[in-house]
This record gives structure tokens, C-alpha cells and sequence, in this order.
């Protein structure tokens, strides 16, 4: 991750997750927040499913990054559709309009993180494999076995 871009996407990332858990925390506790989850069992698995997903995005994979954003559409979708059907009705309250800045926000971040592991050129055209960069990619191991191979003078009589 050499991008600001990606560096700020896992950022943003993680401090929604972490407001996520907050919301998850406030709700078990019976306090009241400003957003509330759907559905109590579906959040907690979503918030370690997010967890893992990020943990990977930061590595620049690409199915963890598809899971992040289906896991996401399908939590956050059904409470986007509820929101705006509430508002086209004329029944939205404050906690609606929140909810629907809260769930574009966690639509947003995952196809930001998708677009942005699409489109990384290093990911593409420079993988990493540990097994044989260290042969390939060593120019110091090059020089040398270079200047060995200049000192090998045999004469032939």
C-alpha cells in the first residue's frame, strides 16, 4: 500500500468499524445512540466479518475485498431501502435520516476499497513471491556472481 488513497480508505475503514462496535456496545447496554442496529446477531457477525476483511485489504487481496462489499450491501442495503422508502413516504424521523447517512457511508467505504484494489498497478504488475525475489530481484547477489564470473580466466595452451 503505497497509495494515500489506500492508506485513507483503510482509515476510514477501521474508524467506521470501530463506530460500528460502539453502536453494537451502546445497544447490548440498552443505552440509547443516535443509530441503532437492525438486527443485533447479524451486526457482531458483520463486525468480525469486517474485521478479517480489512486486515486483508490492507494486504491488497481481492476476494476479501468482494466479501467486504456483499457482507456490507446485504446488512446495509436493507436498511438503505427502508430509510428511503420512509422518506418517499414523508414518515422519516431524525434517527432515519442518520440511519441513511450511516449506511451510505458503510456502502461507500467498501466499494471505495474495491475500486482502489482494482485499480492498484503494483498489485498487477509487480506480485510479490517471497520464493524467488530474493534470487531475481537481488541486485547485490547480480554485482557479485558478476565479478566472479569476470575473474575466470582460463587459458587454454
Amino acid at each position: 500500500m503505497t497509495n494515500l488513497s489506500s492508506w485513507l480508505i483503510a482509515i476510514f475503514a477501521f474508524m467506521f468499524w470501530g463506530f460500528r462496535v460502539i453502536v453494537a456496545i451502546c445497544s447490548s447496554l440498552g443505552s440509547t445512540f443516535v443509530v441503532d442496529p437492525i438486527d443485533m446477531t447479524m451486526e457482531i457477525v458483520l463486525l468480525f466479518i469486517t474485521f478479517i476483511c480489512i486486515c486483508f485489504i490492507v494486504k491488497r487481496k481481492l476476494l476479501p475485498t468482494i466479501i467486504y462489499l456483499l457482507a456490507h450491501g446485504a446488512y446495509y442495503g436493507i436498511y438503505l431501502y427502508n430509510n428511503l422508502t420512509a422518506m418517499a413516504e414523508g414518515q422519516a424521523a431524525l434517527e432515519d435520516y442518520m440511519s441513511l447517512l450511516v449506511a451510505l457511508v458503510g456502502i461507500a467505504i467498501p466499494v471505495a476499497a474495491l475500486f482502489d484494489v482494482l485499480l492498484d498497478k503494483n498489485r498487477k504488475l509487480n506480485p510479490k513471491d517471497k520464493k524467488t525475489d530474493w534470487f531475481y530481484k537481488n541486485e547485490a547477489y547480480d554485482r557479485k556472481f558478476d565479478e566472479r564470473a569476470d575473474k575466470n580466466n582460463y587459458r587454454l595452451y
